[in-house]
């Protein structure tokens, strides 16, 4: 209905100024005839800020004429050509300044509707790539994990249902990123979003991670922005899921959280460099997540980020963030 009512907008002033157009024509009393056009500009504001942009021009140029000649037959007979013109544009003047007002009312909203398109369509960039970053490793673990019990479990089954154990607690895991993000997009309409897992997670995180070593300083994880915690969680979480699928031969992979001049460094070095060369970053590039999504994000929190060799042969990411400016007081 509310549908209807607004495409009725632009026959009604189309009929309207028509009807003013005859009166005008007429001789009926300027007095009625001003009312009308009060009535015409009203209509005029409507039209420009509902009305389809082809009906509504259309009605919108009757309107705007028949606001515009009401007045002429007062100086038709006494008035020259000039006169009459001045006349009929000065009141075109509010006849424009009517649709405009309702054009700038139009484009506002035209605006505000494409922002909330805009803050849709990156809400659904950031989960895909929270499904990505927090899911991808814990699977990658399991997958690791499997691989790992079917060779052991003859030998030693010991070892088998200690993989067992993780594979279960990488699963867990895995479900409860999934949760947090199906609560997210539950939540997308305006209501507060699941908390995003920052350091604090850090020592669960590596001690999934088989041969991992967390080395983490909690004043330098302290000084750290809520985006930059988060962003460094990432940073581990995507660094580790690397490992997992093109450098499985590292025997320990370390994790290190310190402070490094005026900020705080996020490192992940394991032992031995990924398979067929080339570095994790450049391959990764192509997804438009990984590492080479990392960059961006980590640029946005304000910090830098770089991977490569590490000096024993093996490969290291390293992120620097700012600390806080209160944290340094």
């Amino acid at each position: 209905m509310t549908v209807n009512l607004r495409a009725g907008w632009a026959p009604l002033l189309a009929s309207a100024s028509l009807a003013g157009i005859v009166a005008t024509a007429l001789g009926v009393p300027a007095a009625r005839l001003m009312l009308w056009s009060g009535f015409l500009l009203l209509l005029l504001a409507l039209v420009a800020r509902w009305s389809p942009a082809r009906s509504g021009t259309v009605a919108g140029v009757l309107g705007v004429v028949a606001v515009s000649v009401w007045p002429v037959p007062l100086v038709w007979e006494t008035g020259s050509w000039l006169e009459i013109s001045g006349v009929a544009g000065f009141w075109a003047v509010p006849a424009l300044g009517a649709a405009a007002a309702g054009g700038y009312l139009r484009r506002q909203a035209a605006r505000m509707e494409q922002a909330v398109r805009d803050a849709r369509r990156d809400q659904q960039l950031e989960l895909a790539r929270d499904l990505h970053d927090f899911v991808a490793h814990d699977v990658s673990a399991i997958v690791v994990q499997a691989q790992a019990a079917r060779f052991v479990a003859e030998q030693d089954p010991g070892q088998a249902v200690r993989a067992l154990e993780r594979i279960e607690a990488a699963g867990l895991s895995a479900l409860a990123s999934m949760d947090r993000t199906v609560h997210a997009l539950q939540e997308a309409a305006g209501g507060p979003t699941a908390p995003v897992p920052g350091l604090d997670r850090l020592p669960e995180l590596v001690g999934r991670f088989e041969g991992g070593a967390l080395d983490a300083d909690a004043q330098a994880m302290r000084e750290l922005s809520r985006e930059a915690d988060t962003t460094a969680y990432r940073v581990a979480v995507e660094a580790l899921t690397n490992v997992r699928r093109h450098a499985p031969g590292a025997a320990v992979v370390r994790v290190s959280v310190r402070r490094a001049g005026a900020g705080t460094e996020v490192s992940v070095t394991n032992s031995a460099a990924p398979r067929g060369g080339g570095g994790l970053l450049a391959r990764r590039r192509r997804s438009g997540t990984g590492l080479a999504g990392l960059r961006a994000r980590v640029e946005a929190a304000g910090g830098t980020l770089r991977a490569g060799a590490a000096e024993d042969g093996g490969w290291r990411v390293c992120a620097v963030f700012p600390a806080e400016e209160k944290a340094l007081r």
